[in-house]
This record gives C-alpha cells, sequence and structure tokens, in this order.
C-alpha cells in the first residue's frame, strides 16, 4: 500500500508518497504565497494528481496536516479562527475523491517519529516542536492522543512562570511558548537579538547577557519537560523544529538541568531525542496518520 502526505503550510504545499515501511517514493512542492482559497484547494488537489499519475497504482488514503483543530472523525479542519479562510469544516474526501484524513500540523510531527522515525515502536511518547512557537502532540497506548475537541498536545502553552504578565494565545500566562518560541526574542533579549540563531551565536562567544537569556530559555524547557515526564511517564521525549539545530548549544545544557530537575526513581531517565524528520516531517507524518487510520475505514 501506498499513501500520499501532505503539508497545507501558508506560503507551500509539501507532498510525499510514502508506502507502508516509510520510504518516500516521491517528493512534490508547490508554493502558494497565501494564494486565495480557490487556488491552495486546487493546489492540494494538483498535489494528489500528481502523485496519481506517477504512480500509477492505487493510492490507499491521503493524510493532511494543516493549522488548527480537526473534527471528532479527522475529515476536515473544524477551529481556525482568521487565516486560511474557506479551511474550516471543508470534506477533503470528497474533493479529493480519496479516503482522506486531517490532522493538526503539530500532530503530524509526532507521526512522523512514532511511525517511521526516532519513536518508532515506542507506545507512550510526547512530541514539542520548538520553532515560531511551541507546538506538541501525544502518544498514549501506540495512538494519537488528540482529547476533547482535538486540543491536547497544546504542550507550548503550559505555564512556566505564572507570575509573567505575558499571556499566551490561549490565555495562560508565563507559557513555555513565551519562554523560548522564537516570536518573542526580541521582548526576552531587550531587544538585542532578532532572532534565536543571533542569541545562539552569540551565546557560542560568550556573551554574557546572550548566555543569561538563553540558559534561562533552557531552563523554562527543562522544568516544563520535568513536569511532562511528572505527569505521563513517556518512554521518550523528542524535541523537533528549528531551535533544535542548536545542537550541542541547546541539548548539552538541558542535560544539566534536567540533572537537577528530573525524578529518576531508582536511576532510570527519560531519553529526550532529537526529531529525525526536518522539513518534510508534516507531509511524512500525515502519510503515517492514514496509514494507522485505514483499518477503520469501512
Amino acid at each position: 500500500m501506498v499513501f500520499i502526505g501532505i503539508d497545507l503550510g501558508g506560503t507551500n504545499i509539501k507532498g510525499v508518497l510514502v508506502n507502508e515501511a516509510g520510504e518516500v517514493l516521491k517528493q512534490h512542492y508547490i508554493p502558494t504565497h497565501d494564494d486565495p482559497e480557490s487556488r491552495w484547494r486546487k493546489n492540494v488537489l494538483e498535489m494528489v494528481r500528481y502523485f496519481r499519475s506517477y504512480w500509477q497504482e492505487p493510492v490507499r488514503a491521503v493524510g493532511l496536516s494543516a493549522p488548527g483543530l480537526p473534527d471528532a472523525d479527522n475529515r476536515s479542519i473544524a477551529f481556525l479562527p482568521n487565516r486560511l479562510p474557506g479551511l474550516e469544516n471543508f470534506i477533503w474526501e470528497e474533493y479529493l475523491d480519496l479516503p482522506t484524513f486531517v490532522i493538526n500540523d503539530a500532530h503530524s510531527a509526532l507521526m512522523a517519529e512514532a511511525t517511521f522515525g526516532v519513536a518508532k515502536g515506542c507506545q507512550n511518547v510526547v512530541l514539542l516542536t520548538l520553532g515560531t512557537g511551541v507546538g506538541g502532540g501525544l502518544l498514549i497506548n501506540g495512538q494519537l492522543y488528540q482529547g476533547l475537541a482535538q486540543m491536547a498536545g497544546h504542550l507550548g502553552h503550559i505555564t512556566v512562570n505564572a507570575q509573567d504578565d505575558e499571556c499566551s494565545i490561549v490565555g495562560l500566562p508565563g507559557s513555555l511558548e513565551y519562554a523560548i518560541g522564537n516570536y518573542s526574542i526580541e521582548r526576552r533579549s531587550r531587544g538585542r537579538y532578532a532572532s534565536t540563531w543571533e542569541l545562539v551565536e552569540a551565546y557560542r562567544k560568550g556573551d554574557t547577557f546572550a548566555t543569561y537569556t538563553w540558559l534561562a530559555s533552557i531552563k523554562a524547557l527543562a522544568v516544563a519537560l520535568s513536569s511532562l515526564i511528572n505527569a505521563l511517564s513517556p518512554e521518550r521525549i523528542v524535541l523537533a523544529g528549528g531551535i533544535t539545530l542548536a545542537d550541542d548549544a541547546l541539548f548539552g545544557p538541558l542535560r544539566e538541568f534536567l540533572d537537577v530537575y528530573e525524578w529518576r526513581p531508582g536511576g532510570k531517565s527519560t531519553p529526550i531525542v532529537q526529531a529525525y524528520f526536518g522539513d518534510m516531517a508534516g507531509a511524512i507524518g500525515a502519510a503515517g496518520f492514514a496509514l494507522k487510520m485505514v483499518p477503520y475505514l469501512k
């Protein structure tokens, strides 16, 4: 069986053709540049037709990764205010003429790792995406946990400092997303750095203020991870997203903070690993989600 995975973003659409073993048989990109609704819908359809023409054999299902909260049956995005007009409640299966499963974009990153990547074979996994903001996903008993109204996994919106006046988009003060997300770096650095990349470069050079700012962010991340470990006791935690490209500048201090804060009964610690998939994780995870959902097709 082969599956199509599509990642619908604001600037481009990424697609992959994947088999059951996770081999990427073909990949494709279509720029969108904030196209109007009619255009990006047609682009998704064009992507599906491209893969079907290339493969020349039946495609079992499509997985579609998109921002927002899916409906209860993962047939459409049910909630996404003020972005991609026309996406809410649009039934893709009818439009694409293939079984289509819709998944939140952060959840798709988890499914990429759980189905084909560094969390393959694990039953209980936490994934966080560290980028402009902080997203996440939960795998419980081998299944993506979406929760009531598909809201589960918004791990960037857990509080690490309840006294902070800065509130996240869901209204919580002192969120993990604010503590380490790239969107807040100028405010957190008092205007000294425009990006996390600039902050990390200054940290590597030994700048005192950069060191303080960066390590404060990593401490917040370590406290958040330790809290998640206490609550969920996962087999491993996967970190994905652009900030993880800081490599040892991130993972070195993070290990040291976890040595302080992580509860390790009997000396057991939770592995913290870097995601395997990068730019195509959303599309690959969407295909992996479709693979997992196929047994539920009528």
